[in-house]
């Protein structure tokens, strides 16, 4: 079979059809995700760099789906040189017509698992080029019989025990190793995530010492491979060897595989005491000098936001607080929630309200209720009505002296938005606030308290104050959600210890 890009085109044709069976969250639920073919040429491409001349080439793809990087393996070698071909695809609904549409070619492809299947037991029978984009299956998608398998096998091919947050492609990659013959090239096509994450740690460690790490890509954020996935990806460049003494790996970043941005040496000492590898090599030397990466928990105390018990009792809008009549000495500014809140900078007014089209404001009062209902009429019968609707006996409530009073939450200059997701509008889950108004938050946010050294610079330079928020805003999303957690549909959520562990590049101005 002679293989061009009109073969290929044919290829992507069928693939579309094939997907378009099938819903996107059945798709998502098995990480099934088909790699463009500019990529996979590309990917295919920096294979044939590697290798030495008129190589006589074992491939193996362990997720073969409809084979976009054997498409380019054949367009790219000569048939003599492919001596064999094999491929794993889980899923019959493509592995049958893969095996169809390759019929004149010399691939062996299975309709099988290959976590499950058995790795050939000599080394002439192992692959000397292996390159894969594996199943982007998170965590929560595997059952915990299938978690216990999946590390199992892991430890007894590699001896790493995985985390049970780690995603599929980690066990992929971890088990591929069993089939690879010794200086076998890998390349993997794998989400950016694992140069972060403390689940990955081991897949890190993995890259370091048990075989020799040739090359990392990151492709720039906004430059999705993927038209229906939202995830940075990366392409992961190793040999099956021991790394030679004062190894160096080269890192590089955005554009293209064959023409990145920006490209850079970085040594495996290096790496193994970097915690987050995304932006290792990625930073200007002219301005290395001007910065600082430190850890939030180093700048900030961080604390959720208050929570109430009852926002629609405690926080209430300009109409109800006249409607009421409440008095305003036990009101305070609040800002709503993330989804109202459509500025990112909230300016504040000569009293310290924040500029808002929504303007909220939280009842908060710590006079006993005899005083109340002496000196505020008006209030105790506010308070009554909570205790009539059953407010006063919610458990946060009853669980504060007295129980309309509330947490102590002052304004804080910078504030992270606890949750979110990925698939939105701004394509960001979380987003950073400046704060400049005296308006505290409830729960929803994480609030960012400075420590006094940075709380004297402000008060020194309050123009620093935008430089830091502007930092805080360069940290990358893989970072946030790799300290965070992730729950069903891709909802992400940090905890302020989470948060406190990212790590920001800030100007040495303090």
């Amino acid at each position: 079979m002679n293989v061009t890009t009109t073969t290929e085109q044919a290829r992507v044709f069928r693939q579309l059809q094939l997907d378009a069976v099938k819903t996107q969250a059945e798709r998502n639920k098995l990480g099934q995700f088909a790699t463009p073919t500019d990529l996979a040429f590309d990917i295919v491409q920096y294979a044939k760099e590697l290798l030495t001349p008129h190589s006589q080439i074992r491939f193996l793809d362990p997720a073969f789906g409809t084979g976009a990087f054997y498409s380019a393996l054949l367009q790219l070698f000569s048939p003599i040189q492919v001596k064999e071909a094999v491929g794993y695809e889980i899923d019959s609904h493509y592995g049958l017509e893969a095996i169809s549409f390759w019929r004149d070619t010399p691939l062996q492809l299975h309709l099988a698992d290959f976590t499950q299947a058995i790795p050939p037991s000599c080394d002439d029978k192992k692959a000397n080029l292996l390159i894969c984009n594996p199943p982007y299956v998170r965590h929560h998608h595997l059952s915990r019989i299938e978690k216990q398998r999946l590390q199992n096998q892991t430890f007894q091919i590699t001896g790493i025990k995985l985390s049970q947050l780690a995603s599929l492609y980690c066990y992929f990659l971890c088990m591929a190793d069993a089939w690879m013959a010794d200086n076998c090239i890998a390349g993997w096509l794998i989400p950016s995530g694992f140069m972060d994450v403390n689940y990955a740690q081991q897949i890190r460690e993995y890259l370091l010492s048990s075989v020799t790490l040739l090359r990392v890509h990151l492709f720039h954020p906004n430059n999705v491979q993927f038209a229906d996935a939202l995830v940075t990806s990366a392409v992961v460049w190793f040999k099956k060897t021991v790394p030679p003494a004062n190894h160096h790996i080269q890192f590089s970043y955005g554009k293209s595989l064959a023409t990145p941005n920006k490209s850079k040496l970085v040594s495996v000492e290096t790496l193994r005491l970097t915690a987050k590898w995304t932006k290792i090599g990625f930073t200007p030397n002219n301005t290395q000098s001007n910065l600082k990466q430190l850890q939030l928990k180093d700048l900030f105390t961080i604390k959720r936001g208050l929570a109430t018990g009852a926002n629609n009792f405690f926080v209430l809008t300009k109409e109800q607080v006249i409607a009421y009549q409440l008095p305003i000495e036990f009101l305070k500014p609040i800002l709503p929630s993330p989804r109202y809140l459509l500025v990112d900078e909230i300016e504040a007014n000569i009293k310290g309200n924040p500029i808002l089209t929504q303007q909220l404001f939280l009842l908060d009062c710590a006079l006993p209720i005899s005083e109340v209902q002496a000196n505020y009429p008006i209030l105790w019968q506010y308070l009554q009505m909570g205790v009539d609707n059953g407010i006063s006996d919610r458990y946060l409530c009853r669980h504060r002296s007295p129980w309309y009073s509330q947490e102590n939450r002052p304004p804080s200059p910078f504030l992270c938005t606890y949750m979110g997701r990925q698939d939105t509008k701004r394509g960001r889950p979380f987003r950073f606030i400046l704060n400049h108004s005296q308006a505290t938050a409830t729960n929803v946010y994480l609030m960012l308290y400075p420590l006094p050294v940075l709380a004297q610079a402000f008060s020194q330079n309050s123009e620093l104050l935008k430089q830091v928020w502007q930092a805080l805003n360069g940290i990358s999303d893989q970072m946030l959600m790799g300290e965070g957690r992730v729950y069903g549909g891709g909802l992400y959520k940090l905890e302020p210890k989470e948060l406190g562990n990212a790590i920001v590049s800030i100007p040495i101005l303090f």
